[in-house]
């Protein structure tokens, strides 16, 4: 099971930048406007970024174990398989396909045209053709190579990091007629408290989305037992306490009713912070962010089609393993990923991709967390670089935390729900039928 050209290298510091860079995305900036449209108070927003933060580190410490026990090419996909067998590693990376990635590029593609309207003041006729031309650009940039894409990648993070370090510096300082209490934490007017909670923390979860790759790295760390670990729980902590003080600044700078569904509500702080220019400023390093997170997405999803074609998984595997001749670019993958997202653009909003994404992934997070108790009473003598700390329960609480967010999204968004597991189990009949094609071929030959 382990792979011994990989070098280990890479320390505690790496891994917690790492840690933070994947992790931190364009989610903090916009899902405040549904986390306090569902909480419809102070007390209860940063409660649900807190809790949303905490079970995230919990669900990292448990992925953990089963990357470095498995530190294979494909990441969750090839634990899901090994695990359970062929056709629920095909449903994952068939849901990252056909869901994940497109609905991600969908999502933050609408959320940028919407800044984009509201820095330069626009006609919401503009909506849709700049969400388009945003998610086209980034995916021709990825046409050019990886090395570009990746580059166009570090600059962001830069662009990523800076609205946040000025919003929360200067914002926590900044004199406010806002006041917000912290304790009791309580809901909104005529909303139902275990409603109103449940349905913040959902919203939460889309911020802290990227942890599901943090143990990839095992197999390359210098300590991985120790420094794992350490890393997994000082980055997310960071990053809760990060996502909790930005949402305190943006909920002290408006009041509530100005911040419910309110996407725009990270420019309009920041114009209030810093007056109509400086505002503008940090919303254009806003948009970078979301332009960057989008890269990143189309940069790795192009790849997901590209790879289970590679090892024949999908019809038209030759089709989707076409590259341009010069550098291997996978570029008809990349087609088909920006057409799926394309669509999405056309029939969903960002809270809806961003939960029906959030639900579908869940699904099989809460899979590798099961994963974890299977291989440690099938495989006890599976070498294990890392073990979860404080096990059982911490796989224990992700466990209960994962079937939470499924429940509570089937029973407040049911047509939301059942699209993505009518969309997730098309990949049933399309591995059948895959299989029995490939089998009749070789017959044949």
């Amino acid at each position: 099971m382990s792979e011994p050209h990989l070098k280990r290298e890479i320390g505690l510091f790496t891994a917690l930048s790492t840690v933070m860079g994947t992790v931190i995305g364009g989610g903090v900036f916009f899902k405040v406007a549904s986390v306090v449209e569902v909480t419809g108070s102070a007390s209860m927003t940063l409660a649900a970024w807190v809790l949303g933060g905490l079970l995230t580190i919990c669900a990292g410490l448990s992925a953990a174990e089963l990357a470095a026990a498995i530190p294979r090419t494909g990441g969750a996909i090839k634990y899901i398989e090994y695990t359970y067998g062929k056709l629920p590693g095909f449903l994952m990376g068939w849901a990252l396909m056909l869901v994940y990635y497109p609905a991600n590029i969908a999502a933050l593609s609408i959320i940028f045209s919407t800044q984009f309207l509201n820095l330069f003041h626009l006609s919401l006729a503009w909506h849709l053709p700049i969400a388009i031309i945003c998610g086209l650009s980034i995916t021709l940039i990825n046409f050019m190579g990886a090395r570009v894409g990746g580059a166009l990648q570090s600059i962001a993070l830069i662009f990523k990091l800076i609205p946040i370090a000025i919003i929360v510096i200067f914002g926590l300082f900044s004199k406010s007629e806002v006041s917000v209490s912290l304790l009791p934490v309580t809901v909104g007017a005529h909303l139902n408290y275990w409603t109103a909670f449940s349905s913040g923390l959902l919203a939460t979860m889309f911020a802290y989305d990227g942890w599901i790759s943090i143990g990839n790295i095992a197999g390359e760390m210098k300590h991985p037992e120790k420094d794992l670990p350490r890393a997994i729980v000082l980055g997310l902590v960071f990053i809760t306490i990060i996502y909790a003080l930005v949402n305190f600044v943006f909920l002290k700078s408006l009041p509530i009713s100005q911040i419910a569904g309110n996407q725009n509500t990270a420019s309009q702080a920041a114009q209030l912070i810093f007056g109509p220019l400086g505002g503008k400023l940090v919303t254009i390093g806003i948009l970078i962010s979301v332009y960057g997170a989008i890269n990143g997405y189309t940069l790795t999803g192009m790849r997901i089609p590209f790879a289970m074609a590679s090892e024949d998984a999908l019809p038209f595997s030759q089709h989707l393993k076409k590259n341009f001749t010069t550098n291997l670019r996978p570029y008809f993958a990349g087609l088909v990923e920006f057409g799926i997202a394309l669509i999405m653009m056309f029939m969903g909003s960002f809270d809806t991709l961003t939960d029906m994404l959030v639900f579908v992934m869940w699904i099989f997070n809460v899979m590798l967390f099961i994963a974890l108790f299977i291989l440690r009473r099938r495989e006890p003598e599976l070498k294990r670089p890392y073990k979860v700390p404080g096990y059982p329960v911490i796989p224990i609480i992700a466990i209960i935390g994962g079937l939470f967010i499924l429940i509570v999204t089937i029973l407040t968004q049911f047509g939301l729900a059942i699209t993505g597991l009518i969309l997730t189990g098309i990949g049933i009949p399309v591995y059948y039928y895959h299989q029995r094609h490939t089998q009749a071929s070789s017959k044949t030959k």
